[in-house]
């Protein structure tokens, strides 16, 4: 029996196939969140196949080229704060038809995002301290993309009641 396998295990490694060197295959690849003219903003919520597991989600935070304004005339704050604010909208009805939720409390949470040298600092006008760790993954994720678009990038979140971080984002 080993008679009849040590010729085609003889023959296994050289098969054709060569070794080769690393192909270089130019830049990474890019991925454009928005339309053109519009601003775009990466949200985390939190995937119903998993209580720990969080989904980007890219919405729209700026109105679209030639309207009006519309329902976007509203006092929305702008820039990467706006992306706090989306977020605790909640997930639309398609999202939330797709197994999303938030495990933030839903309303409209005031909430600035600033970058500064210690990484990204973010206020908001509900406490912190008692969110589940599915809940503050959500900011530390949403508020480091909308600052820098790095998840890698470290996250202090301000409340009320308290400090949340430094930390990173775990997606």
């Amino acid at each position: 029996m080993l008679g009849a396998l040590l010729p085609v295990l003889l023959l296994a490694p050289g098969c054709g196939i060569r070794a080769t060197d690393v192909v270089e295959a130019g830049e990474p690849a890019t991925v454009e969140v928005a339309p053109a003219g519009q601003r775009g903003a990466v949200l985390y919520f939190v995937s119903s196949s998993s209580a720990s597991r969080l989904m980007p989600v890219v919405r729209t935070i700026s109105p679209p080229e030639g309207s009006d304004g519309g329902a976007w005339s509203d006092d929305r704050p702008s820039g990467a704060s706006a992306a706090l604010y989306l977020l605790f909208e909640g997930p639309t009805r398609s999202e939330h038809d797709a197994g999303l939720r938030s495990e933030l409390p839903s309303g409209r949470a005031k909430a600035t995002i600033e970058l500064s040298a210690e990484g990204v600092k973010a206020t908001i006008s509900i406490p912190v301290t008692r969110l589940s760790q599915a809940a503050r993954q959500q900011l530390i994720c949403t508020a480091a993309t909308a600052s820098t678009a790095d998840r890698t990038e470290v996250v202090t979140v301000t409340g009320p009641d308290g400090v949340i971080g430094p930390a990173r984002c775990s997606v």
